[in-house]
């Protein structure tokens, strides 16, 4: 079959929105000259959408034209290696995932073990936030939540007592297994993040946890949240302001 063929085949069966590269195609070293050519030939009729160098996707219909791919179709390949995951989708997806927020943005970021640069695909810049906990398939929830404590502040179009509203009900949501497992993890967050998600423990009374973050702070640091009395009732004790 001629590599052509080959690639028709392969993109009539995938869905819309997919994100496919030249590894998606099962053919020679050979043939990979003749696989770039097809694949340019697809963009140009209008087939398939390039996302950047190397990057392709089978685009959605829209009432005003193609629809852009979600976000982990963008970055997929850069959450896993060797199935396992080595990222995860954070930031300004997640803000808006979680309801903290209704802005969507053209940034993605990803929250990982090691310190990697920004890259850009197509109209999205890919940045990477440093994770110090491993990170695993049962955890990332767990972290995206904590990510959306640390970063409190920076969520757009809305305020930090909004924010805390829902994020203290999507704790209160958790089992008493994955409090435990949140709690854990969180002592590897920066100290304002600590202080908070502590806070937001000990309203929920879960004391022995909230206890245990209260003992990892130092008694000379104050932390600037500005946040209601009414969300956190102990804010004096936790050193907010």
């Amino acid at each position: 079959m001629k590599v052509v063929d080959k690639v028709r085949n392969k993109i009539e069966k995938l869905p819309e929105g997919y994100v496919f590269g030249y590894d998606d195609f099962n053919i020679e070293q050979n043939e990979e000259s003749a696989l770039k050519v097809a694949l340019f030939r697809l963009v140009k009729a209008g087939t398939i959408d390039r996302l950047s160098k190397g990057r392709f996707y089978k685009p959605q219909k829209g009432i005003v034209g193609n629809l852009n791919p979600d976000e982990y179709e963008i970055v997929k390949d850069l959450l896993f290696e060797n199935q396992k995951p080595i990222g995860y989708i954070t930031g300004y997806g997640i803000f808006n995932r979680f309801g903290l927020t209704t802005q969507l943005s053209n940034v993605i970021q990803i929250g990982t073990n090691f310190d990697k640069k920004q890259i850009q695909r197509g109209r999205y810049k890919i940045k990477f936030v440093r994770q110090w906990n491993t990170i695993t398939n049962n955890n990332i929830y767990l972290l995206q939540l904590l990510d959306c404590i640390r970063y409190i502040k920076n969520i757009p179009d809305t305020t930090v007592n909004q924010s805390l509203t829902r994020l203290t009900f999507l704790i209160k949501e958790l089992s008493p297994k994955d409090v435990r497992t949140f709690t854990n993890l969180s002592l590897n967050y920066p100290s304002q993040a600590r202080a908070l998600t502590g806070a937001l423990l000990e309203k929920l009374n879960y004391n022995d946890l909230a206890d245990m973050l209260y003992k990892s702070l130092k008694a000379t640091t104050y932390f600037n949240i500005n946040t209601s009395n009414d969300l956190i009732p102990n804010k004096q004790k936790w050193r907010i302001h």
